[in-house]
């Protein structure tokens, strides 16, 4: 098979993995060799200032011994396979580069033969791009569960970033979809990689290279399954908090196969996606806990309302706060505060009293922040009401106005809406 023919058909299959994002890690050329790799982040996405980040997103080879029944490429799909040989991803990445096409390799792979079989194939392939073409810009690569901790220690000293993919939320759902794959063959590695992660941190003349600088990260499935909101941020909150991820990616459910134990889905759960990442972000940036923002009588995010406005409104005896006053924390809970404008906050109020107009110049979101805080001891101006019922009226016409097309209706969190426009945007700025 002619290797653009390959290119085509691994590339398209790599579409599916959600796993990659800036890379935090910083490797300097050389005088004999290419690329480098910066804090900046190299990906397929939106930097911190608004550029766009590219890299080589390809699979090694979607011919899988597994047959994981949400999964394009499994064993009894009948789909075109394809499987690179080391060298040839190699030269695609750096033809790719030299030509300004990208800037580094997410490299993932299907399980060929065995995990042992594949690790080995992903580390010839990163081998000949660290030691023959002197590579030394950024590369994340798929750790294979189920390999043997030698080949994973290999493979971490000679990438930036490793990925090792959960897709499942739950030991149940993973019986039911993936029955070859066992839990303990997908913790297990990512605790080995966390540990030496830490040791790396702590003695790096011990380690040497880097092993894993830019962290690990992994993937959940949104929607194949039953399991709620709830559970699934409980678990990202665990792994955040034991195995230190540096990010928890959430990937709604695309119906690809047919079979019984998949729901039916006329699209995929975009906006629970979306709900999940506003929530993820409040855990890791604004001091939330997954129980806090949702419990066993609210298991799953509202439609309508971002998961801060819905704490908010559950947690109304809290509020109003005073903006003059309020520490950096209970100001980061205020909805339409992000963690840019409660710094700038903070600095602007040692000069003098802020007032609602002196937010807005600090680019504070007031159609959101209005109804929760007072400024030097006043309510908003046309905020007559201070109870839940009156705010949460409010909010949802609010919302629901960005939403074209939509007639009003009951509030239901089975609404089939897509994200908003402002809903991307707060989960690229974090601002809710």
């Amino acid at each position: 098979m002619e290797i653009l023919d390959k290119l085509t058909i691994l590339a398209d299959s790599a579409k599916y993995d959600a796993s990659c994002s800036s890379s935090g890690s910083k490797r300097k050329n050389n005088t004999t060799g290419i690329g480098n790799g910066n804090f900046a982040g190299i990906c397929h996405s939106w930097g911190a200032d608004g550029r766009c980040i590219s890299l080589l997103k390809i699979l090694f080879s979607n011919s899988c011994i597994y047959d994981c029944k949400y999964c394009i490429n499994r064993s009894s799909n009948s789909v075109k396979r394809a499987t690179f040989t080391p060298q040839e991803v190699a030269d695609l990445t750096i033809n790719f580069y030299k030509r300004n096409y990208i800037e580094g390799l997410f490299l993932s792979s299907a399980v060929i033969r065995s995990p042992n079989y594949t690790m080995e194939m992903l580390i010839k392939t990163v081998l000949i791009l660290r030691n023959e073409y002197n590579f030394n810009g950024y590369i994340h690569c798929k750790t294979i569960p189920g390999s043997d901790q030698s080949l994973i220690d290999k493979l971490g000293k000679l990438v930036d970033r490793m990925s090792i993919n959960i897709e499942l939320p739950s030991n149940n759902s993973l019986k039911l979809l993936a029955p070859q794959k066992e839990k303990a063959n997908i913790l297990q590695p990512m605790s080995y990689v966390s540990n030496n992660i830490k040791l790396n941190r702590l003695d790096k003349n011990k380690f040497k290279p880097n092993f894993v600088p830019a962290g690990q990260t992994t993937q959940l499935i949104i929607g194949a399954t039953p399991e709620s909101d709830l559970k699934i941020l409980k678990l990202s909150e665990g792994l955040y908090n034991k195995l230190n991820l540096k990010r928890v990616y959430y990937s709604a459910y695309i119906s690809v196969n047919n079979d019984k134990n998949l729901p039916m889905l006329s699209s995929p759960p975009l906006l629970r996606e979306n709900r999940l990442y506003q929530a993820d972000w409040l855990i890791r940036f604004y001091g939330f806990k997954a129980n806090e923002l949702l419990d066993e009588t609210h298991p799953n995010f509202n439609n309508i309302l971002d998961p801060k406005c819905e704490w908010a409104l559950r947690n109304i005896e809290k509020f109003p706060i005073e903006i003059n006053t309020a520490d950096y924390f209970t100001l980061l809970r205020v909805p339409g505060i992000g963690v840019i404008s409660a710094k700038k906050i903070i600095r602007a109020r040692r000069t003098f009293l802020l007032d609602f107009q002196e937010l807005k110049k600090l680019g504070i979101v007031m159609k959101r922040a209005k109804y929760f805080i007072t400024c030097k001891g006043k309510y908003y101006d046309k905020v007559y009401k201070f109870n839940q019922s009156f705010i949460e009226t409010n909010l949802i016409y609010q919302e629901r106005l960005s939403i074209p097309n939509k007639n009003f209706e009951q509030l239901s969190l089975f609404d089939n809406l897509s994200p908003t426009k402002e809903d991307k945007i707060k989960c690229l700025t974090g601002s809710l």
